[in-house]
């Protein structure tokens, strides 16, 4: 026969089991909007039975562990789509940008600074031997450069921008990395005393799909064990248990942008193959990377229009006659050694010093009898055929700005998969990591009664106990 205190016991543990429960309950229900917490429940397990007269007695329950509710394969599809996310937010940005920069259509946009350039040319046809309309051709003229290196300039200040965001998203993942490395360090030391750090678990998590975001990132349970897991950022390792390795980006001398073989960690050359780390550097410039640079790309782009229109301009103008001032009466000269512009990139291209000085050395006139060298007044087939110029490079121009759009598309487009697909994989880990107030307040009112219950149990065996002392041997007192 079991002790009578055998059943003070069994409601004693059954009080602490529920006890724990409702406790579990409450932390839940207390981080329903804490960010990266992982809901808990307490795995209740009946403790071992004793032998009794043949019978096998329960002896009551325990609380096994405090388990977290999370789905790692979720958490690994969950990482996976977040540096899809972060390269085409990345990319998607800096697309965006040089887009409002190029500002077409517009009245502000180059399209339409040489739209204005070429109807000067025109005006200036009518009206050949006006200083007038040769001063609107130069005011023209210098819109179109002062344009073209607004762009230049504004390009390469969002390289300089590009530039520091790189660095500054270098530190960011090496500043992740050490705090995993030390929350590695504190788990595993309360691991090794059999403690269950959920907390600092999920802490961690929450650093890790940050990382997630910055760079394509691995997760591998740490050799050691004791809770402890490895991060590979790319074909690199980042976080060796306790140890955060520190991961380098250098810029090419010769052209400034990032030379691939000096993305290093530890000194060793890595491949980062995603993440918005890799859409900010494709942006900013990668050495070797053609098209997948984007800003060099546009810049090449566009300085090779400015070469077009420049050398365009001026094989027309080389052909033209230009106004001298002959004892008083206007005369015409030969214009082949006259350049309108001068320079080759949008950075350096200008009207020619000479014309900014000297109107009439623009050249609107045209030869009329071959080998002469001389046309009448109000001869202006050369600023007409200026003109005929226009669609040469207002085509080459339309492509670059038509590019720049199904670019911009894409990456729009594909930034929006993308936050579908990280928005659905988050939906679902939360169904099964989230706190849902309505299973926490059933679980609530479900260990509450079975508290009570456990101590009406105790209640009962008390007055059991009092009626043995207190009762017993008193008959006919």
């Amino acid at each position: 026969m079991t002790s009578t205190f055998h059943g003070i016991e069994i409601g004693k543990r059954g009080l602490a089991a529920q006890q724990t429960a409702l406790s579990t309950t409450g932390q839940n229900i207390s981080n329903a909007n804490t960010i990266g917490y992982t809901r808990q429940r307490a795995e209740m397990q009946a403790t071992p039975s004793i032998s009794s007269n043949g019978l096998q007695l329960g002896t009551g329950v325990d609380v096994n562990s405090l388990v977290r509710l999370r789905e790692e394969y979720l958490d690994v599809q969950f990482r996976g789509e977040n540096k899809n996310l972060g390269y085409w937010e990345a990319k998607s940005d800096t697309l965006g940008r040089i887009e409002e920069l190029m500002n077409e259509p517009s009245d502000d946009g180059l399209a339409f600074t040489m739209d204005e350039f070429w109807k000067s040319w025109q005006e200036l046809a009518k009206n050949p031997d006006s200083e007038a309309a040769r001063g609107v051709v130069r005011q023209k003229a210098v819109a179109v450069t002062e344009t073209f290196k607004h762009i230049s300039d504004s390009l390469d200040q969002m390289q300089d921008d590009l530039k520091n965001v790189i660095n500054a998203k270098t530190t960011e993942i090496n500043s992740l990395a050490a705090q995993i490395g030390n929350l590695n360090d504190q788990i595993s030391r309360l691991v090794a005393n059999n403690y269950q750090p959920n907390d600092l678990y999920d802490q961690r998590d929450v650093l890790i799909d940050q990382l997630s975001k910055l760079v394509n990132v691995k997760v591998t349970p740490n050799a050691n064990g004791n809770g402890m897991v490895d991060i590979s950022a790319g074909s690199g390792v980042l976080v060796t248990g306790k140890t955060a390795n520190t991961l380098s980006i250098d810029f090419d001398q010769t052209t400034g942008l990032v030379n691939p073989d000096e993305i290093k960690i530890n000194g060793s050359k890595v491949t980062v193959e995603s993440g918005e780390l890799l859409g900010r550097i494709e942006s900013f410039g990668i050495l070797g990377g053609g098209s997948k640079s984007t800003i060099p790309s546009m810049k090449d782009q566009i300085n090779k229009l400015a070469e077009t229109f420049v050398q365009a301009v001026n094989d027309v103008h080389h052909n033209g006659l230009y106004l001298i001032n002959n004892n008083g009466q206007l005369d015409t000269a030969s214009a082949k050694d006259i350049d309108f512009f001068t320079g080759t990139t949008a950075k350096d291209l200008m009207v020619n010093p000479d014309i900014m000085n000297n109107l009439n050395l623009i050249a609107a006139a045209k030869e009329e009898i071959p080998g002469s060298g001389k046309s009448s007044p109000g001869n202006g087939k050369n600023a007409q055929e200026m003109t005929n110029i226009k669609s040469i490079v207002g085509d080459m121009y339309r492509s670059i700005i038509g590019q720049l759009g199904i670019d911009s598309q894409e990456a729009g487009r594909m930034l929006d998969n993308s936050e579908v697909i990280v928005n659905q994989v988050e939906n679902r880990r939360q169904s099964v990591s989230g706190v849902s107030l309505d299973e926490e307040m059933a679980n609530m009112i479900k260990f509450q009664q079975a508290y009570n219950a456990a101590a009406r149990m105790v209640t009962a065996m008390d007055q059991c106990l009092d009626k043995v002392i207190n009762g017993m041997g008193r008959v006919g007192l």
